[in-house]
């Protein structure tokens, strides 16, 4: 099993719960697999084997990618993923690849997105992660495209640890209103991308999330409901951002659901990792 992404904040999780069921993995950062790099890519694959990929590598930087890392989202998202997908195929590898809500262009308002509705990403890098996910269908036979959004956890930089730190220098905290969507804990997507490897559902494309959705501005009063920090609301004009963000990308979670996998409400969520914050 490969986990690539190693130093992600996913990949990070995915192998401390690994560590802790006791299942071997390999773990490639850049520094040793360089995705971008088919040559590369291909010999590594030849070397380990893998049965498994947990395909974590991204970039991430959404509104770098617009313009002074237009190049690298692409290259990292849509050319590294057909090498990952290439040689899953070759070496005939399960390939996981993880994307995001940012392949919606949020307009729908009221209906949840289902894994079968029309794509149309707003920034380049949705459209980045959008042609990866072309790659790994048009490359791999065997492989689970799972789509998650608002992702916070232990490791790395994410909106959870910036409220609070913010908190601890503001009085008041203005967050934006008009976007929703649902927050993701990292605990909880490895958990469901483990359950795939353990469960073997029909190969394709699901979407997770935490259950319930909220706007930022919901989420940050949760995440400061202890703090003495005053948040209000404002609109997303208040914050303009390089990247076009789509207003409303809440996710259908039925088909997961339909697995029979429990999941989490954001609320419960957030709560859980909030506190193993002080253990």
């Amino acid at each position: 099993m490969l986990i690539t992404g190693a130093n992600g904040q996913l990949g990070k999780e995915l192998q401390k719960l690994l560590n802790e069921r006791r299942v071997p993995f390999d773990a490639a950062a850049k520094d040793t697999l360089n995705i971008t790099d088919q040559q590369a890519v291909m010999a590594y694959f030849k070397d380990k084997q893998p049965d498994w990929v947990f395909h974590c590598a991204a970039y991430t930087a959404v509104d770098a990618a617009e313009d002074e890392g237009k190049d690298l989202n692409y290259l990292i998202n849509a050319t590294g993923t057909a090498h990952i997908a290439q040689a899953c195929q070759l070496t005939g590898a399960v390939l996981v690849y993880v994307s995001t809500d940012y392949v919606f262009d949020g307009t729908k308002k009221t209906a949840e997105y289902r894994v079968d509705d029309a794509t149309n990403p707003l920034n380049e890098y949705g459209k980045a992660k959008l042609l990866g996910e072309q790659a790994v269908r048009e490359n791999c036979e065997k492989y689970y495209i799972v789509r998650t959004s608002w992702v916070f956890g232990e490791f790395g930089k994410n909106f959870v640890f910036t409220m609070k730190r913010l908190a601890e220098t503001h009085e008041s905290l203005t967050v934006v209103h008009d976007q929703f969507g649902r927050p993701t804990w990292t605990r909880s997507l490895a958990e469901f991308l483990v359950f795939l490897m353990t469960e073997r559902p029909t190969y394709g494309t699901y979407h997770f999330s935490n259950d319930d959705s909220c706007s930022w501005y919901e989420f940050a009063r949760e995440i400061l409901k202890d703090e003495k920090v005053i948040v209000k609301p404002v609109d997303s004009s208040q914050f303009p951002q390089k990247a076009a963000r789509p207003q409303y990308s809440v996710m259908d979670l039925s088909k997961v659901k339909e697995l029979g996998f429990k999941i989490e409400t954001w609320r419960e969520a957030l709560g859980k990792f909030l506190v193993s914050l002080h253990h």
